[in-house]
């Protein structure tokens, strides 16, 4: 089969594989109808996550058709069109009974990035993603291996196109889950830094859950201006403006009920945080983090959907316990949001299609990745067809 392979830093290409075939009883195969390329996609690309391998297979948004099945996959058939979370959990642990999937501790044997020994538990697998997150191939691929699918595909309804759903393999949920752990709602204020897929789909979120006031900052004004037409937001161009003390001073000084860092490690930073990173003296920029803690008021809270990992400088942990700040952070519990969300699009409430500016065949992905890391073409969402 044709894939999309990691070969190096800024180096992918589409290479002839082996067809993927059924290796554990609750396994299926997907011959794959649609896939995206994602904001984690490009941390990958870049090389800017550690356990990347040469010949690893990308991609943890897709979806598609049944075409085999292991003798124990009792929740789908032949034939059925599913999505595929990014997660991939058993749904049986420990940390999967409470519906913690992302903390799924059966499916990675690896402790993920995490840097304190003491650490012993793993999270999930991911597909697409470096071998710390298990080295699952990923479904920028004509066909892809779907583990524990007992537990992760959710069937579609064929009243449904592919781009309605496809985004109910991570960027929907979750920036959804990102707006509830902001514990905002009617009335509420929040603020968004990055106005990339995730950013977006918590600007769609919050809108639909009521919230009143949404900034969203980013420094690319086709981003700004597609979240301001599309969800209403007040767009904050950090290139222009001090975002923190901007909004501040549009919430009578007091700053939003809850902020949302939908940038991660990779945010811009200072010149310092730059040489710093390059010399692996810090694994992560700090300054979207340190926006977030500014722009909030005081007993708000920060939610962090955004990756990272390693060491920060400058976190300003005495002004998080003075503003008495609360945080929610972490991968997405893929599996328990979205049947409710495909409800949401069934219904209307949700369109994330929308946000979709380029379509691809999958030969064309190494353009498409290109395309979207530089933003050129005024990329938001590459959906692929293999």
């Amino acid at each position: 089969m044709r894939a999309l392979v990691y070969h190096s830093s800024n180096n992918v290409k589409v290479d002839t594989v082996p067809d993927p075939v059924i290796q554990e009883a609750d396994d299926i195969i997907l011959k794959v109808t649609a896939t995206a390329i994602c904001g984690s996609d490009l941390h990958l690309y870049r090389g800017k996550v550690p356990g990347m391998k040469e010949g690893d297979i990308l991609g943890h948004e897709f979806m598609g058709i049944v075409v085999d099945a292991g003798p124990g996959v009792t929740n789908l058939k032949k034939g059925d069109r599913v999505v595929v979370p990014f997660v991939i959990a058993c749904g049986s642990c420990f940390f999967c009974d409470m519906h913690l999937f992302s903390a799924c501790e059966t499916t990675n044997p690896d402790r993920g990035t995490i840097m304190n020994k003491k650490s012993l538990r793993s999270g999930a697998a991911l597909f697409g993603f470096s071998h710390f997150y298990g080295g699952v191939p990923g479904g920028q691929a004509e066909y892809v291996r779907v583990p524990k699918a007992n537990v992760g595909p959710i069937k579609i309804p064929d009243t449904l196109a592919d781009e309605q759903v496809l985004f109910l393999s991570d960027i929907l949920p979750t920036g959804y889950q990102a707006v509830l752990n902001a514990n905002v709602g009617e009335g509420s204020s929040l603020a968004i830094f990055g106005a990339g897929p995730v950013g977006q789909m918590a600007a769609a979120s919050a809108r639909m859950l009521g919230v009143d006031r949404i900034f969203m900052v980013d420094h690319h004004p086709y981003r700004l201006e597609f979240a301001r037409a599309q969800y209403g937001v007040i767009p904050v161009n950090f290139d222009e403006v001090d975002p923190a003390a901007f909004i501040i001073d549009n919430t009578s000084y007091r700053g939003v009920d809850a902020v949302i860092d939908a940038v991660g490690f990779e945010a811009k930073g200072s010149t310092i945080e730059t040489v710093m990173a390059t010399l692996k003296l810090e694994g992560s920029s700090g300054n979207a983090l340190r926006q977030c803690i500014a722009a909030v008021r005081r007993g708000g809270m920060v939610s962090v959907p955004g990756v990272y990992a390693g060491f920060i400088h400058g976190f300003l942990f005495g002004d998080v316990f003075e503003k008495g700040i609360g945080f929610k952070t972490g991968q997405t519990h893929v599996q328990r949001f979205m049947p409710e969300l495909l409800e949401f699009i069934e219904a209307g409430k949700l369109r994330p299609e929308t946000i979709i500016s380029h379509r691809m065949k999958l030969e064309e992905a190494p353009t498409g990745y290109r395309m979207f890391d530089k933003k050129e073409d005024e990329c938001r969402k590459i959906v692929l067809s293999p």
